[in-house]
């Protein structure tokens, strides 16, 4: 196992750093830089686990600062906005319909409405006004008792 340079060093422990598996780690070590690194070699650059105790402390604030920025800031992942994922539907229905596959063509139409409609976010739509967009009509009824009764009454009926 040869000395690696501190630049696929950095790579590999910012790669953890962001939840990648090891095996993934390792296989962009080979894309990036074309070096062969085994999941093992690369688990030694993650101080989360027993292997990467001994990691030394420039690595560990490397890892700690990448962990840190990867939870708290998702603006550099594009899946994470709603015009890149509407732009990646789009292309897959065009390809759908290209391949003539109607039933998946129907699915990415519908997993694309759900999406520009919010489903997937917590914003619910709440109509807070009356008729024709007007005021929420107010009124005050006076009933007695023997009305509230006779109303009871008749829903206990309808059940």
């Amino acid at each position: 196992m040869a000395a690696l340079p501190d630049a696929i060093k950095v790579f590999i422990v910012q790669s953890l750093a962001c939840f990648d598996t090891i095996s993934r780690t390792a296989k962009a070590v080979r894309e990036e830089f074309g070096v062969e690194v085994s999941p093992q070699q690369c688990e030694r650059y993650d101080p989360t686990k027993r292997a990467g105790q001994t990691l030394s402390k420039k690595y560990r604030e490397i890892f700690e600062r990448t962990r840190e920025k990867f939870l708290n800031d998702t603006s550099g992942i594009g899946v994470s906005h709603r015009a890149v994922r509407l732009r990646a539907l789009d292309r897959a229905v065009a390809e759908a319909e290209r391949r003539n596959n109607l039933p998946l063509m129907a699915q990415l139409l519908e997993q694309a409405a759900k999406e520009s409609g919010d489903a997937f976010t917590n914003k619910r739509r709440h109509e807070l006004t009356g008729e024709n967009g007007g005021p929420i009509e107010n009124r005050t009824v006076v009933v007695d008792e023997s009305q509230v009764a006779a109303a009871v009454a008749k829903l206990e009926d309808e059940y």
